[in-house]
């Protein structure tokens, strides 16, 4: 992934609470994502609940996952 694409991807993180939706609409778990991801689960979790946001490379790649999950649906 380019830097710009990195960029684009860490704009367009959805709300906590919808991002959780699309993962569970998905019928993905917490630990599946996260280690998708390469976080702990408690990590993802968090951010999910709103309590932290993801950074740099990996906020991209919560965004761009979360974008695919939400296109295959």
């Amino acid at each position: 992934m380019s830097l710009l694409d990195e960029a684009r991807a860490a704009r367009r993180l959805p709300a906590p609470s919808l991002a959780r939706a699309i993962r569970e609409d998905a019928g993905i778990s917490v630990a599946r994502m996260a280690s998708e991801l390469g976080v702990h689960r408690a990590t993802l979790s968090r951010w999910e609940a709103g309590e932290n946001r993801p950074r740099g490379s990996r906020r991209a790649a919560w965004a761009t996952l979360l974008d695919n999950l939400r296109g295959a649906q």
